[in-house]
């Protein structure tokens, strides 16, 4: 429900001053008041981030960071898992997503700031589990950058062959293990991507919103086209690897509905973030859901399920069979181009403005915060960023890096859900522009969703996810603790903002 607002105003208290020394366990479980995340929205290091960006855009921003690689490229390795029920696989990721969205509506609108659930967990679970949340993050918008780009590639070879008759040599267009040695066509998405983002927020809102636009009508030619060769008996048997399969199938798909919380980290440049990032949030999980659904009905109606295994390019080669023409598969191969460029686009943002906030609060290095005054752009966070994404696109298989995203995404949702529950316990009198219904069953549910699909993925991502928890907790102890805006302050220690205003247009 709709409940507009503005949060108070802050109060007496001000973190910064100075406290008494604290244990070490208070210090890790110290919070960040509601009211300083939000007073320091924009503010950079040597410049501010503009506000920019309306409901639309915002919408845009969560859908083109959502439709993509899950239906142009990862349908191709879950379909195998569930057969046709993959349908319901798609639909049990998108009611997980949907609880989980409904608390990231919330706290969007509470807490409207570029940290999406980094930031929420700051302010209600304390430092370390922020930072934790924060190095989830990292893996969720990071490594799907990276996971992408992978499968843009596939699609890119697709339009060669079908215009020129050319495509890149194997050893160029796939990963170490997947047959080549170097995957270039993921790099160069990548580094595209960057020299839009380094142009302004607003610059590249306006070329997101046109690819999401040239996707939506790749996806709809798809299913007008393959609706003609959908046959009955490819739905049966309907469940031939029963519910583990669908329920495995899920757990992966969930890399589909990752990026509709990317609205979230475009907090401080949006132009009324508490109105606009719950109905963007909202909209955009709507919209992709039901295309996802539509798509995945049509293409297991037009294939066999076996045959499925092996392509990352499916939806192409099934508008080539069911036409008997290579033009449908040309011009749905362009059309993924366009999509999967989105994807890239949106996420690799969403992850610059995640460190950008974990990087003011002093646990990154201060690179990560500092703000071109001219373009109001983290120039230096986002070269960082891509660059790092670029090369990790370039060397490691798409399944492996969909599967460490899944559940890096799912650990940060379980949080963003409990997170709901200890700040309207915490903090009943702010004013929310968007309540979870039903809370805080709802907000429990979606917990308990996220972590049954956790449980879901096999034992390698498991040890992966590991792995990455210990690497980030021997980060925060030697470094993020040290670093810490918070406890420098409370021990006493001063620092001049480095902040200043934007130059005009």
């Amino acid at each position: 429900m709709l409940d507009h607002g503005t949060a108070p105003p802050a109060t007496g208290h001000d973190a910064r001053t100075p406290q008494a020394p604290v244990g070490f366990g208070a210090r890790l479980m110290r919070r960040k008041p509601v009211e300083r995340l939000v007073a320091e929205g924009g503010q950079g290091e040597g410049g501010t981030l503009r506000r920019s960006l309306g409901m639309w855009q915002l919408t845009m921003i969560s859908i083109g960071a959502t439709l993509g690689t899950g239906i142009f490229v990862v349908l191709g390795e879950a379909v195998p898992k569930a057969g046709p029920a993959v349908i319901v696989s798609f639909v049990i990721a998108g009611i997980t997503a949907l609880f989980s969205a409904l608390s990231y509506a919330e706290l969007a609108g509470t807490i409207p700031v570029s940290g999406s659930s980094y930031s929420y967990a700051y302010a209600t679970l304390g430092e370390l589990v922020a930072w934790v949340c924060g190095w989830c993050l990292i893996l969720e918008y990071g490594v799907s950058v990276a996971a992408v780009a992978v499968g843009w590639g596939q699609y890119l070879n697709e339009l060669l062959d079908g215009t020129i008759g050319v495509t890149i040599p194997a050893s160029l267009a796939n990963p170490p293990g997947d047959g080549g040695i170097f995957n270039l066509p993921a790099l160069i998405v990548v580094l595209l991507c960057m020299v839009f983002l380094l142009g302004g927020a607003k610059e590249s809102a306006r070329a997101n919103t046109i690819m999401v636009v040239v996707k939506i009508a790749a996806l709809l030619l798809f299913c007008g086209v393959a609706f003609q060769g959908v046959k009955a008996g490819n739905y049966t048997p309907f469940m031939p690897l029963g519910v583990a399969g669908v329920s495995s199938a899920g757990a992966s798909l969930f890399f589909s509905y990752i990026g509709f919380d990317a609205a979230s980290t475009a907090g401080e440049e949006a132009k009324d973030a508490q109105r606009d990032l719950p109905r963007a949030i909202m909209l955009s999980l709507i919209i992709v859901t039901a295309l996802y659904c539509l798509v995945a009905a049509v293409a297991v109606g037009a294939l066999p399920w076996k045959q499925f295994a092996g392509t990352e390019a499916a939806l192409a080669g099934i508008m080539k069979d069911v036409t008997g023409q290579s033009f449908w598969a040309v011009l749905l191969a362009a059309g993924a181009v366009i999509a999967i460029a989105s994807v890239v686009l949106t996420v690799l943002y969403g992850q610059t403005r995640i460190l950008f906030a974990m990087s003011r609060d002093g646990l990154v290095p201060k690179a990560f915060s500092k703000v071109h005054a001219k373009s109001g752009v983290p120039r230096t966070n986002t070269i960082i960023v891509s660059l790092f994404c670029g090369v990790l696109a370039a060397a490691v298989p798409l399944g492996q890096l969909a599967d460490a995203t899944s559940i890096g995404t799912l650990f940060a949702f379980a949080l963003v859900n409990v997170a709901v529950i200890v700040l309207r316990r915490t903090r009943p009198e702010m004013k929310r522009s968007f309540r979870v219904p039903l809370s805080p069953l709802f907000p429990a549910i979606g917990f308990l969703l996220c972590i049954y699909m956790m449980g879901s993925l096999d034992v390698v991502t498991w040890e992966v996810f590991g792995a990455w928890m210990v690497v980030g907790l021997l980060i925060y102890f030697f470094y993020g603790r040290k670093a810490s805006r918070l406890e420098r302050e409370s021990a006493g220690e001063t620092e001049t903002p480095a902040v200043e205003p934007a130059a005009a247009e």
